[in-house]
């Protein structure tokens, strides 16, 4: 059931997906780990440019949890996507030499077939945050 009995559903609901998003990117981040540690080549690679997306669109929640699956996913695309293009410039290798996080964070070369893989992170994180929808649905609209 999505409603919690005897409160305010409109107060509980952005805290609840709040909480949510966050779990969702703490498994995300897990996922990712788990990935690398058991995969490589290019298996590790793009899985990993697909998670780091599906993480992006678990902060957008996160931070707006009323946000649509659409604009959520598509946030996270945006950023993703333009993290890569900013590879193109030095800004992203010079930061990568001096820092470990920005590495992990920024990357450090552009790679075509990045771009690709961050949509498909997308899309997936779009499919499950539409999957949860029918229950935000419901709260809106009431039972039945």
């Amino acid at each position: 059931m999505c409603l919690i009995p005897g409160t305010d559903d409109r107060a509980v609901e952005p805290a609840r997906i709040r909480l949510a998003a966050a779990g969702a990117a703490v498994a995300t981040v897990g996922a990712g780990l788990g990935l690398r540690a058991v995969a490589a080549g290019s298996l590790a690679k793009y899985g990993g440019d697909a998670l780091y997306t599906v993480l992006l669109l678990a902060l957008v929640v996160l931070v707006a949890p009323r946000v649509t699956p659409l604009t959520a996913a598509a946030s996270a695309l945006a950023v993703s996507w333009g993290v890569e293009f900013l590879q193109l410039s030095e800004v992203t290798g010079e930061l990568s030499r001096r820092s470990e996080v920005a590495r992990l964070v920024l990357g450090s070369t552009f790679n075509p077939p990045d771009l690709f893989w961050y949509a498909v992170g997308a899309a997936a994180g779009w499919l499950v945050h539409t999957a949860v929808g029918p229950c935000r649905a419901r709260r809106r609209t009431g039972p039945g």
